[in-house]
């Protein structure tokens, strides 16, 4: 027996109408054609599927089989017809987001929160892109995003710039090196830093100024939150460094200084990484749109 979905939605629209008048009418077709559909189907079925001497028109026992067949089947296919109609006009989709950057949970956040006031149908989620590696996930189509300040030359991927900012030297105000006008890498030897929990490569101040200079801190500390590693820093227990727009948005004391990192200072650019084929989708020019909207408002902090 083979049973389409037109059969199904026969089935029910004549027991939700009664007769097959008001059915054909409410299918569109013919009150020939819808006749001709039914006699084809009890032939397959080898049963009558409707007691045609009753007024209206009743389902037959086999066809109340075939009513709750189609009560459990057309709802589920009217759902995945909407949801690839959304995907085709761009309001539902994924956005699963690897952050590279510690510190960007904070700045992401705000983002993410008006995003999903706009998208609500979008599946967002954020993945530690620390613990993997993101760009190659990104190229699998595990992720969606990459919130990086690494951009490479990768096929099939971009990059779109989204602000700059300087990684700065924090120490308590009571520290020695608090009296200078700006560090350089040998002013940490003798210290305390205190980090994130991250690999070394993907700490500022390792790679753009310790590494380089070939100079090890006398202790590391590792600490999850940005608030306690102020706390620390400002209790003089180490110093850190951090990006300038951090310090600058969870500014809790005047306990604490910031220095640039030599007498130059240090640059970084942050960057989101996404796939070349999901550039036009609404909801991520949307999300790159409002991530640089917070970006400026960071920097005119």
């Amino acid at each position: 027996m083979h049973i389409e979905f037109r059969h199904l939605r026969t089935i029910k629209a004549i027991h939700e109408y009664g007769g097959l008048a008001r059915a054909a009418d409410q299918l569109n077709i013919t009150q020939s054609a819808l006749s001709h559909q039914i006699k084809g189907l009890e032939e397959q079925a080898g049963v009558e599927l409707f007691v045609r001497r009753s007024k209206p028109m009743k389902l037959s026992p086999a066809g109340l089989r075939l009513l709750r067949l189609a009560d459990q089947i057309l709802p589920q296919v009217e759902a995945i017809q909407a949801e690839f109609a959304s995907l085709r006009d761009g309001k539902t989709g994924r956005m699963h987001i690897a952050i590279e950057c510690h510190a960007c949970f904070e700045w992401l956040f705000p983002v993410l929160e008006a995003f999903r006031k706009s998208w609500p149908d979008v599946d967002v989620d954020i993945k530690p892109g620390l613990a993997f590696d993101a760009l190659p996930a990104l190229q699998k189509e595990e992720v969606d995003l990459v919130v990086s300040s690494d951009p490479e030359d990768i096929a099939g991927v971009e990059f779109i710039e989204l602000f700059d900012y300087a990684p700065v030297f924090v120490a308590s105000a009571l520290h020695p090196l608090a009296a200078k006008p700006y560090v350089d890498a040998e002013d940490f030897r003798n210290e305390t830093l205190i980090t994130y929990p991250v690999e070394r490569s993907r700490l500022d101040v390792f790679s753009q100024l310790l590494i380089p200079a070939k100079v090890e801190p006398e202790a590391i500390r590792q600490v999850e939150l940005t608030a306690v590693i102020l706390l620390l820093v400002a209790s003089n227990r180490g110093v850190s460094v951090l990006p300038d727009w951090v310090v600058r948005e969870v500014k809790y004391s005047s306990d604490y200084v910031t220095r640039p990192l030599t007498k130059s200072g240090i640059k970084r650019r942050l960057y989101a990484a996404v796939r070349t084929d999901d550039m036009d989708k609404p909801f991520v020019q949307q999300l790159i749109r409002l991530a640089g909207q917070e970006a400026k408002r960071l920097q005119q902090a």
